[in-house]
């Protein structure tokens, strides 16, 4: 299954599932991901279709549409289980720092 694959998600990988809960094509994601992060991740082209491939192959992703070179993608049900696991371990390492109450 894909989650043995992907058992954690690298940052570029988080946020190209964060941008594909709207259906966009790459040029689409690379812009989104900026955005969502505020400019701190950006994703190039080789890393984001390479990624999209692998999601694909998977099923965390699908295709919605194909326009010559220009291709669509959106989360699938798969891949938002992914999505919310991950942003659960993450919050629960947050709260694990946190309470070691130290200063950072």
């Amino acid at each position: 299954m894909a989650r043995e694959q992907f058992q954690t998600l690298t940052e570029p990988m988080y946020y190209i599932l964060l941008a594909l809960t709207q259906e966009c094509c790459g040029v689409d994601i690379m812009e989104r991901v900026r955005q969502i992060s505020g400019g701190r991740i950006t994703v190039g082209p080789g890393t984001l279709y390479a990624m999209l491939s692998k999601f694909e192959e998977n099923y965390v992703i699908k295709k919605t549409a194909e326009e010559g070179r220009r291709k669509s993608y959106i989360i699938t049900e798969i891949g938002m289980r992914m999505l919310k696991e991950e942003h659960e371990r993450l919050k629960t390492m947050i709260r694990d720092a946190e309470s070691l109450k130290i200063n950072f």
